[in-house]
């Protein structure tokens, strides 16, 4: 064969084809022809996401989309091709070409090479990449891998890392850093003095081990997720239930609790460990933030403006946990989606539904964990019985329900605990009212209202002993109000009530009432008022008009009936300008004080009426679940009184118009944030951006509130989930250095800081995720590394490249806390009490004059002296909207946000603070009657700054002392910058 003809072989012969590239070949199509039904707009057809790898292969509904190296068997390429129009993709978009069609076949027969940090065209943030575990650079320099990774940068840059700081630096630091406490003068002289190559590690343990521990890093977590003691907003009205959260939060600290058991008790602990109280208060984190008292106890419920307070609730409880855990702004895509982070406004929803069935209530529980698992058994059975009386009503009615009923209908006329309606037998009004007896007991009244109007209600009890009456005022359909009526407004005014007794000769003898009590007080017109015999005060219920109120009235001396007697009850009314109608109703009862059972309600008072055999099935349902509740709440009154925590709760008492969800409220896509547009509903799920993790939750029952939010915490405590492991160690780096290494701990996303060393924050991510998530284990690598043990003095070179020490070129000059100055003062004036734990203390002058009014709080007034205000910082009452002035001179944050780190000023106004603050001033007195000794000056140096004076300071102080007095000096010295930094 001829050159010729074998080169013009070769030019005939079909050349071998390139491999599809998916940025060049496969991604323009997926924009211009998928991604607006599958991309990250809105909630995608199908689950189906093509804009994001992981999801693209995870697949939606119909299972797996892509199977690489099989594109016959690939649903994505056979809905491509379908004969079928109406089934052929894409349905909203042009057709695809042949050529097109031919590109994503070849690609997916080729194995579908898509980058793996490929997020819909561009690099995957760092903080959402594939977590693995860095090489260890080699170094010369330090005592731990962090060592290694510092100095490798510094090295990189032509930086070298500063020098060891002096002993007595570094024990102040350490101590300070680790319990929020100056060293002692004796611990201070054992460091100094102790020559062992281990003495610092040696401290270290010690401080970890010190129950001070918990107590100053619970201080930085409580920061992080907005702990208070008051609801903040308007009212800003106690919440005296919180503390035990802090305390559990401490607990934990202390106990070094493995992190990811500490984040899913805290979202979901009585769901995932029901027999530990203490996994319940947990969840203490959820009702951690503000809570807006007026719109949710005053709004009426299924109003636009109670959605609004429901939404808004929620986006606190989701917004804490996203910013808290995993360092995502995820409240950003409420009204549309992020802006910056791929995070879709449907996935915010998602992650919202999680919180749907729970609100911000006390919870009771017990320390006992067996008598805490019986009371949770039986709130768990109260909720459960609510839930199957409208999903799954048949065991209500069948033999078993039957005899129960009938067994309580026999007994209740004389169990204790019963309350019996009473039937009336006549009734006149003194004002000629029209008067209308009610099947179950109650009197209807209508007609003119004159001020005061008086029934006179004559009845046969069938109870032949009485200890108790009850009146309620029942709600009326027809008034505008729907309130019990006669008042313009709905109200019931009852200005006096009076039982007589009746005799077969002479007049009735009246019988003395006494303990009035009701489920509900208007202010300034309490049940009591009604037995004054004034006719200008009363019992009043607004503005709670829209439901029914009822009244107890003990008998100071019970009544013994005799068979066939009667009774005549005298009530008196003040009265409104309007026909309005009064519906009040009578019942009595035979047990023995305290009153503390629920009456009959009056839907249930209504079924008992009606014979058993012409009950309607609703009646028998209802009746059915109401005795069977009856008995779980007998169970739950024999059990000891309970403690309360404020807590995460899906079933509490109802108070006004805050009822509790009992089963997840539905979650719908708003569009722009409007809860007046609503689109489809959302199930529970996470972020799909997060590489490696589904992000619907595949729950059993999606109508199980807490399987939704311990899905939730076994999302984020996931080994893959990055963004969790990355948020911790950088949060606890923050707290070490002053800055973390990504400098914005509450938010790891494209509009927070970049790490200034990526790949030791990898390294101890995986290091602490891999090593059982102990966080004291974490302190104590930081703290004993080389670079953590620098002096903090400058360098004029470095600082002109470096000033803000990203490189950590040295260590950083840390100003202390508030909280590590008070408590830092009380230590050293000898006055501090370091009881662990207990309820908040009020370090202020409190005024609670009625709990319908915010209370007035006076910082001024308070008694400096008082034992209260000796307690450690954490332990104090900390409201919203009325902070200590004096801890937010020294930058205590708003309490009412989510501060991941701390605002560090230095100003006049703190100078003046600590010089002039009364507690200061006290405090500093306290501190010069300790200064013992023939030198004074020395041993004030000794206490507050851990050395010895030089000559020239102890002249300068000696003879300040001496003009101006001890307690002055002392002031001074507290006031200084070698006390209030840490070098």
């Amino acid at each position: 064969m001829t050159r010729a003809w074998l080169l013009v072989l070769l030019l005939a012969a079909p050349r071998p084809q390139a491999p599809v590239d998916f940025d060049r070949d496969i991604r323009p199509i997926l924009k211009a022809s998928c991604l607006k039904c599958h991309g990250a707009e809105g909630k995608p057809k199908g689950q189906l996401r093509l804009d994001l790898r992981a999801a693209a292969f995870r697949g939606g509904a119909g299972g797996q989309a892509i199977i690489p190296g099989k594109s016959a068997d690939s649903p994505l390429y056979k809905l491509l091709v379908d004969p079928d129009d109406d089934a052929r993709m894409p349905q909203k978009a042009p057709r695809l070409s042949t050529a097109q069609i031919e590109l994503i076949r070849r690609w997916i027969d080729e194995g579908v090479r898509w980058p793996e940090d490929d997020h819909g065209g561009e690099q995957l943030h760092w903080s959402l990449r594939p977590l693995a575990r860095p090489a260890v650079p080699p170094s010369s320099w330090g005592r731990t891998p962090i060592d290694a990774f510092i100095a490798a940068k510094l090295k990189e840059k032509g930086f070298e890392p500063s020098p060891e700081a002096d002993r007595r630096s570094l024990l102040r630091r350490v101590t300070y850093d680790l319990i929020g406490l100056p060293p002692t003068p004796e611990e201070t002289d054992a460091f100094l003095s102790d020559p062992a190559p281990d003495a610092y590690e040696k401290v270290v343990d010690r401080l970890l081990a010190s129950p001070r521990h918990g107590e100053r890093w619970a201080r930085h977590w409580l920061d992080a997720v907005h702990y208070a003691d008051t609801h903040g907003h308007d009212q800003d009205r106690p919440r005296p239930n919180a503390w035990p959260y802090r305390d559990y939060v401490v607990r934990a600290f202390n106990e070094d609790k493995p992190y990811a058991q500490f984040v899913q008790d805290q979202l979901a602990g009585d769901v995932l460990r029901p027999g530990d109280p203490q996994a319940l208060v947990a969840t203490g984190f959820i009702a951690a933030g503000p809570w807006d008292e007026s719109s949710q106890m005053h709004i009426m419920a299924d109003t636009v403006d109670k959605k609004i307070a429901q939404n808004l609730d929620r986006d606190d409880m989701l917004t804490a946990t996203m910013s808290t855990f995993v360092g995502a702004t995820v409240q950003c895509a409420r009204c549309h989606n992020h802006k910056f982070d791929p995070i879709p406004q449907a996935e915010y929803y998602a992650l919202q539904a999680c919180f749907a069935g729970v609100d911000r209530a006390n919870r009771p529980f017990d320390d006992d964990p067996a008598l805490n698992r019986r009371r949770q058994e039986l709130l768990r059975r109260r909720t459960d019985l609510a839930v199957r009386k409208k999903a799954r009503p048949e065991p209500f009615l069948d033999a078993d329900a039957e005899r129960d009923v009938a067994a309580w209908e026999k007994g209740r006329s004389d169990s204790p605990g019963v309350w019996m309606v009473i039937d009336a037998d006549a009734a006149e009004s003194k004002h000629g009212a029209t008067l209308t007896r009610q099947v179950d007991g109650s009197i209807v009244s209508s007609g003119l209202a004159p001020d005061v109007d008086v029934y006179t209600i004559t009845a046969r009890p069938s109870l032949r002993r009485i200890t108790a009456l009850r009146l309620e005022a029942l709600t009326v359909e027809d008034h505008p109000y729907k309130g019990p009526g006669r008042e313009d407004n709905g109200n019931f005014h009852l200005s006096e009530f009076r039982l007589l007794r009746s005799r077969a000769e002479g007049p009735p003898s009246p019988v003395e009432l006494c303990n009035p009590a009701a489920d509900f007080n208007q202010n300034g017109w309490g049940v009591a008022q009604a037995l004054d015999g004034k006719p200008e005060t009363a019992w009043a219920i607004y503005p709670e008009v829209g439901k029914s109120h009822y009244a107890i009235f003990e008998l100071r001396v019970p009544i013994e009936v005799a068979e066939g007697e009667s009774l005549v009850f005298v009530l008196e009314q003040l009265q409104g300008r309007h026909r309005l109608i009064a519906r009040p109703r009578l019942s009595a009862t035979s047990m023995p004080p305290p009153f503390r059972i629920e009456p009959l309600p009056a839907n249930v008072a209504q079924i008992a009426a009606v014979d058993a055999a012409k009950r309607s099935r609703e009646q028998k349902i209802e009746l059915a679940a109401w005795v069977l509740d009856l008995r779980i709440r007998k169970e739950l009154d024999a059990l000891p009184a309970p403690r309360q925590v404020y807590a995460a709760a899906s079933d509490f008492p109802p108070i006004a118009k805050f009822t509790p969800a009992r089963t997840p409220r539905p979650i719908y896509l708003l569009k722009r944030g409007d809860v007046t547009k609503p689109g489809e509903e959302i199930r529970p799920g996470g972020l799909s951006c997060v590489p490696g993790l589904e992000a619907a939750f595949r729950l059993a029952d999606p109508g199980d509130e807490g399987a939704r939010r311990a899905a939730l915490a076994a999302w984020i405590t996931d080994p893959r989930n990055v963004l969790s492991w990355r948020s911790i160690v950088n949060r606890v780096w923050h707290h070490h250095f002053g800055r973390g290494i990504a400098d914005s701990p509450n938010d790891l996303g494209r509009m927070g800081a970049a790490p200034t060393h990526p790949e030791l924050l990898d390294w101890l991510a995986v290091e602490f995720r891999d090593g059982g998530g102990s966080l004291k284990k974490l302190h104590r690598l930081i703290v004993t590394s080389a670079v953590y043990q620098q002096s903090s003095a400058g360098r004029a070179d470095f600082a002109k490249t470096d000033a803000s020490n990203l490189l950590l070129w040295r260590m950083n000059r840390l100003r202390l806390d508030a909280e590590q100055v008070r408590d830092s003062i009380l230590q050293l004036s000898g006055k501090i009490d370091l009881t662990l734990g207990g309820p908040a203390v009020k370090q202020f002058h409190y005024e609670d004059p009625n709990p319908e009014v915010t209370p007035k709080v006076d910082y001024g007034r308070y008694n400096v002296d008082h034992p209260d205000n000796f307690r450690r910082a954490i332990y104090r009452w900390i409201f919203r909207t009325l902070p200590d002035p004096f801890m937010e001179t020294l930058d205590c944050p708003d309490a009412s946000l989510l501060t991941g780190a701390r605002n560090v000023s230095v100003t006049p106004l703190q100078a003046m603070a600590v010089l002039n603050d009364r507690f200061v001033v006290r405090q500093s007195e306290h501190l010069a009657a300790r200064l013992a000794g023939p030198d004074r000056v020395a041993a004030a140096y000794r206490l507050i700054l851990q050395r010895a004076p030089t000559a020239a300071e102890s002249a300068a102080v000696g003879d300040y002392m001496e003009k101006r007095g001890a307690a002055n000096a002392v002031r001074v010295l507290l006031n200084s910058n070698e006390f209030m930094f840490l070098d």
